[in-house]
């Protein structure tokens, strides 16, 4: 008896201390203004497992395991975070205020300036792509993605189905792509491998339309677009992902990355394949178009990226990358692209006051063709880049920053498209400064300018620019002046090339370098929870670089044209609201004036749209994710050439006009796992005749995926089995 009364006092003390050191945490969630914030989330660092959502009156109430001090985090959108510790056991009330961040304003960015300063305090128009937004269009590359968010931007098909970019008047060889700040090699048609650039690990896309040349060089006349990859910010994480769609559109990837200590690694492999497309099918038509196949193609992308803080003030990062793609262009000829890239760069912060940036990045692509009948794999094209550079930053009074760098390039290329396939090499080197001036806090000032020099071409070229913000309290007014420039490359100096059996391409050692003058003027009104944005611009492009029919060879040569002006006018609004909807809508308007005459033709769409509305929404274990989005491009009347080797007869062509919808819904489960569903061109649009710049769709596709962070399900697993 007397054990049997031991057994249930022990077991009585034993439940009453596991009732006793069970916690409530309650409190109140409201904005600055004392206003209750429904739905806010609540989550405890230490136990992803642990959380809630705030009620109607802004009210929480949160268990806790024990007694021990918790991180909590209260999250709600178009509010800053807000982070408190739990104290003692006689502390249960913990109230919170959050204060409003309705845009992406708050954020840091780099390319406009090549120095971290907010988005809001750039003087340099900057677009932002975030992370959100690139799940939110669940864009299969870099031509979706860009062609959802950006007005007046358009991937079009070239010859032999090569993409050609066209971005606000500009093409591919006018817009500069940057990985992380760096160059990459190899192109074609004027253009850089577009599918080199995949949407893993990416943290968000800078872009700046207009003259960036005071700070990038040769081939920033239109812009930038800098790819920024992600860090690894977890102490360990692992990402496996799959995606099947129409007409066998496959991805696979993963990722691997760890924190630990001084190391910071992150390690991406993805691959993707699909299918041809037959463009008839579907169709009475047997002449859909200019064309009526799509290659089918496969890609794999490796990267890695390390990074060691050697010291507090000293960090490397460290890079390396592979991609390999096989596009099937015909049954004894499969066309294979590869590219290798490295790089190594160090930032040293010498004192509160300055630091240092030195780097080495190399860079190779290679084009072959792999004859499937004799199994041979026939190299045609290398460009081998590798480039130096240092930049070193200075402030004065923790608010004006002097800016001072350089660079220098040796850039070697071999192609078919030289005689007897031979190679030439070209060394550059540049110097460039810039002062960033803030003498008030409404007012900014960004001065720069830039030194160029190409060793064949014996080029020497100066790149200015000047931008000015002024801020007047929910209003930003910005100008800018910056001159650009693209130097002739070794193709365009050295081309000798039969093209298609049919005549001589030839290249101009004599040729000029282009130039353009970029006048843009923007103004911007932020409140609440609002932004609108409304942008002007003029450039004035001199010596553009084209080709001409030449009657004493019988063939093309490249010379210099006439002045080109492109005008234009760009607006956009976006909203966001508490309870998870947000909308963005976005206009451009551009004007190309060419002198008739010019071997030059329009193929730019005035008027062009984009537009997005996207819901989400995050509960306990569960969070939802809805985006629509969709572009428009108005139709374009031009005039188009008779025949490939004469300027002198032109035939007036109408491209119609079109809309695409997408719809996009992602479930978050677990914390862990996503579950993705897309459907793409949900109106059913095709066209009636496939043009070069006409979408390759064939209406409807649907594509599903799914995506498991393994980390975050070991860890609810863990903290399951500790409570």
């Amino acid at each position: 008896m007397m054990i049997r009364f031991i057994l249930v006092l022990l077991f009585g003390i034993f439940f009453s201390a596991e009732v006793f050191s069970q916690r409530v945490i309650y409190g109140t969630v409201k904005d600055i203004n004392d206003n209750p914030l429904p739905g806010a989330t609540v989550s405890v660092k230490e136990l992803t497992s642990v959380g809630t959502v705030s009620d109607v009156d802004g009210r929480y109430e949160l268990e806790l395991p024990d007694n021990k001090t918790y991180t909590l985090k209260i999250s709600f959108v178009g509010y800053y975070d807000v982070i408190k510790k739990t104290s003692n056991v006689d502390d249960a009330e913990l109230n919170f205020r959050l204060e409003e961040n309705s845009t992406m304003l708050e954020q840091v960015v780099v390319t406009g300036t090549r120095t971290p300063k907010l988005l809001k305090d750039v003087p340099i128009v900057t677009r932002v792509i975030s992370e959100i937004d690139i799940k939110n269009v669940d864009a299969v590359n870099i031509g979706d993605l860009l062609q959802s968010e950006l007005p007046g931007i358009e991937f079009t098909y070239s010859m032999n189905q090569q993409l050609s970019l066209n971005m606000s008047g500009f093409g591919g060889n006018s817009v500069l792509f940057l990985v992380d700040g760096e160059r990459l090699a190899g192109e074609t048609l004027d253009n850089v491998d577009y599918n080199r650039l995949n949407m893993d690990n990416v943290e968000r896309i800078e872009i700046v339309k207009g003259a960036v040349s005071s700070l990038y060089g040769s081939n920033a006349i239109g812009g930038v677009v800098n790819i920024i990859s992600k860090d690894s910010k977890e102490p360990w994480s692992v990402n496996v992902n799959g995606r099947y769609g129409s007409h066998n559109e496959q991805r696979y990837g993963g990722s691997v990355g760890f924190n630990q200590g001084r190391f910071n690694s992150m390690t991406n492999v993805q691959y993707t394949s699909i299918d041809a497309i037959d463009l008839s099918e579907g169709t009475d038509n047997e002449d859909v178009g200019d064309y009526s196949l799509i290659y089918g193609n496969s890609t794999l992308n490796i990267k890695e990226r390390l990074v060691f803080t050697a010291i507090d003030d000293l960090k490397f990062t460290a890079r390396a990358g592979y991609f390999f793609r096989e596009r099937n262009s015909s049954e004894s000829i499969k066309e294979r692209y590869r590219s290798y890239s490295s790089g190594l760069k160090g930032n040293y912060s010498i004192t509160d006051n300055d630091d240092m940036e030195l780097s080495y990045s190399f860079d190779q692509y290679d084009k072959s063709d792999y004859l499937v009948p004799n199994d041979r794999d026939v190299r045609d094209y290398s460009n081998v880049q590798h480039t130096l550079r240092t930049l070193y930053n200075y402030s004065i009074a923790d608010k004006h920053i002097i800016t001072v760098g350089g660079d220098y390039m040796r850039d070697y290329l071999m192609s078919y498209q030289f005689e007897d396939n031979g190679s030439h090499v070209q060394h550059t080197a540049d110097a460039f400064a810039q002062f960033d001036w803030n003498p008030h806090k409404r007012f900014n000032v960004i001065t720069g300018l830039r030194f160029d020099y190409y060793s064949v071409s014996k080029l020497k070229h100066l790149s200015p620019k000047i931008g000015l913000m002024y801020k007047l309290n929910n209003f930003s007014l910005r100008g800018s002046y910056a001159g650009g420039f693209r130097a002739p490359t070794l193709k365009e100096m050295y081309m000798d090339f039969f093209m298609g059996n049919i005549f001589m391409i030839y290249g101009n050692p004599d040729l000029k370098a282009e130039t353009s003058h970029n006048f843009s003027l923007s103004g911007e009104y932020m409140k609440g929870r609002h932004s609108f944005t409304v942008t002007g611009f003029y450039n004035l492009v001199d010596d553009r670089i084209t080709t001409v029919w030449n009657m004493a060879l019988a063939g093309q040569v490249y010379t210099n044209m006439s002045r080109l002006q492109v005008t234009g006018v760009e607006a956009n609004a976006t909203g966001r609201y508490p309870f998870g909807l947000s909308w963005r809508l976005s206009y451009a308007y551009t004007y190309e004036h060419i002198k008739k005459g010019e071997p030059l033709l329009s193929s730019t769409r005035p008027h062009a749209a984009t537009a997005r509305l996207a819901y989400d929404k995050t509960w306990k274990n569960y969070a939802l994710s809805v985006a629509l989005s969709g572009r428009y491009l108005s139709r374009l009347t031009t005039d188009v050439y008779t025949e490939m080797t004469s300027y002198e007869e032109t035939v007036e062509q109408t491209y119609p006009g079109y809309t695409i919808w997408k719809l996009s819904v992602t479930q978050q489960l677990l914390n862990g796992i996503a579950i993705s569903l897309a459907i793409d061109n949900i109106f059913n649009y095709r066209p009636d005749y496939y043009y070069s710049n006409s979408p390759t769709t064939t209406g409807t596709t649907f594509l599903m995926g799914l995506s498991m962070d393994v980390e975050q399900l070991c860890r609810k697993k863990q903290e399951n089995n500790n409570i």
